[in-house]
């Protein structure tokens, strides 16, 4: 009898784009399902290198941002253990943030000077997470920038700046076209009401849900190491 694991799934999506009442969301309907689950939010920012992150998000700390983007890294790799684990167990996983927005935020930082050049070029963000357990789907809430500034709590972290929101998204549209052979990778639409956005994510994940993987957890960007 072939072995089967259950899915890792990754919701990743703009500042307010509504990804966290999403995810949520998604996790009632596994359990409605009666899907052994776990939901996983990134950063965590109950360890200690999460409570370092947490200051600096909140702009009560100044880090450079090579070291903020290792630490996040860092604080994703504290749990990919975890994550292959549990797969293995069954437990479906669900992801709120992941690599992908590690890479689409550093990657979106600019100089002062010139807002045209990176501070930190986009393979040099990419390298850290080569490796990182690979999700078998991606669901992106796509929402333009100018739409989740109306919406509440806009602006309370570092990077809720429209500019740089719009940089993101562009940095996750490169990212979702070199998605990994295996993952699937959804782009939905954030700006539609709740309830259509919920049953459009749980209809790109529930045939995946139900039947369960026979192939061993993927590696991300594992083509990509030297």
């Amino acid at each position: 009898m072939t072995t089967k694991r259950a899915p890792f799934i990754v919701v990743e999506g703009l500042d307010r784009s509504g990804k966290t009442t999403q995810t949520s969301l998604l996790q009632a309907r596994l359990e409605k399902e009666n899907v052994p689950n776990r939901l996983l939010k990134f950063p965590d920012r109950t360890t200690t290198i999460g409570k370092m992150i947490d200051s600096y998000l909140k702009s009560t700390s100044e880090l450079d941002d090579h070291v903020i983007h290792l630490l996040f890294s860092a604080n994703r790799w504290e749990l990919a253990s975890t994550i292959e684990n549990l797969l293995n167990e069954g437990v479906t996983v669900i992801a709120d943030r992941y690599a992908f927005s590690g890479i689409a935020f550093s990657a979106s930082k600019v100089e002062a000077s010139d807002a045209t050049v990176p501070k930190l070029p986009f393979e040099w963000c990419r390298a850290p997470d080569i490796g990182l357990p690979a999700p078998d789907a991606v669901l992106f809430l796509d929402i333009a920038p100018e739409q989740a500034r109306l919406r509440g709590g806009y602006g309370d972290e570092r990077y809720e700046k429209e500019e740089m929101q719009a940089r993101v998204r562009q940095a996750f549209k490169r990212i979702g076209e070199e998605a990994e052979e295996g993952t699937l990778w959804v782009v939905v639409d954030a700006g539609s009401e709740r309830d259509v956005v919920a049953e459009e994510m749980w209809g790109s994940v529930e045939a995946l849900v139900q039947r369960g993987l026979t192939a061993p957890v993927g590696r991300l960007w594992k083509d990509r190491v030297l």
